[in-house]
């Protein structure tokens, strides 16, 4: 366990949100998990569910007692006073600033003063966030990469107030829970990981979106051409069609319009990648 923290809460139990957790109570830790309503709750169960089989088949060291015993220590909620009292809060709402500022001022005022408030947020800074929490210097950006269990990166990043020590101790938990910190000495729009990922996805996506190619055949141009084990297409349907659609829809232009593309021939048909068995490519 982190020196300091104790207990952890997630706000979200998306695709990510979901796999925080798990890993979280896959290391120890007691985890509340707070969702909107009961439905949301009733599908996060599944993904848990789901979670705990791949950690078996695909994580040395862990067994089916071993994921039993991290089910057991995760607490499902729709009561966010709950989840607000654990040591450490990590906030994995959707990339919508005002449902995040909603979330953080409710927060702000249900838990007590040494809650640490982190946001795993791909595309707003802390500085975009601080002032909502009530607590800047108690508040900084923990951003994990997707399938966590293989792509086991946390990038740290906190803004002009976060206190250095609440820093260190959130470096201190992401290496609790199996993470490889990727410490970030300022600001950054992407992290280091998304600086470099996301420009790569979004080519790929034009591709296909202006009909110069088919998925298939860009993601074997990357594959064959670079070795890669996935093309851009791969990672989207792991990284989640709604996922894409919030990063570009609050982006340019030109991603606006790729964003409107993805909605209407994937989100909209019920496409939504690798969580609804079906994106760029089906699944069983």
């Amino acid at each position: 366990m982190s020196p300091t923290i104790s207990s952890v809460s997630v706000l979200g139990a998306g695709v990510l949100g979901s796999q925080i957790a798990f890993q979280t109570a896959i290391k120890g830790f007691p985890v509340t998990v707070y969702d909107i309503n009961d439905d949301a709750l009733t599908t996060a169960r599944s993904r848990f569910d789901k979670l705990a089989a791949t950690y078996v088949k695909s994580v040395a060291g862990v067994d089916a007692d071993a994921a039993k015993a991290a089910l057991d220590r995760l607490t499902l909620t729709t009561d966010l006073a709950a989840a607000a009292q654990s040591d450490l809060v990590v906030e994995a709402v959707p990339e919508i600033l005002d449902l995040k500022r909603e979330t953080y001022e409710k927060l702000d005022k249900l838990a007590p003063a040494k809650t640490i408030f982190a946001s795993n947020s791909s595309t707003l800074l802390p500085s975009d966030l601080k002032d909502f929490t009530g607590r800047p210097d108690r508040f900084l950006n923990l951003h994990f990469a997707n399938m966590i269990w293989l792509h086991n990166t946390a990038e740290v990043m906190g803004s002009p107030d976060t206190d250095p020590k609440v820093y260190a101790e959130v470096v201190a938990f992401a290496k609790a829970i199996g993470m490889v910190p990727i410490e970030l000495h300022k600001e950054k729009a992407g992290y280091v990981l998304n600086s470099l990922l996301v420009p790569f996805l979004r080519a790929g996506m034009e591709l296909v979106a202006g009909g110069y190619a088919d998925p298939g055949d860009v993601d074997e141009t990357w594959r064959v051409g670079t070795g890669a084990p996935a093309g851009p297409c791969q990672i989207w349907d792991v990284v989640g069609m709604r996922t894409g659609y919030n990063i570009m829809a609050a982006g340019t232009d030109e991603e606006k319009q790729l964003a409107a593309w993805l909605k209407k021939n994937y989100i909209d048909q019920g496409k939504l990648g690798l969580e609804s068995g079906e994106g760029f490519y089906k699944y069983t």
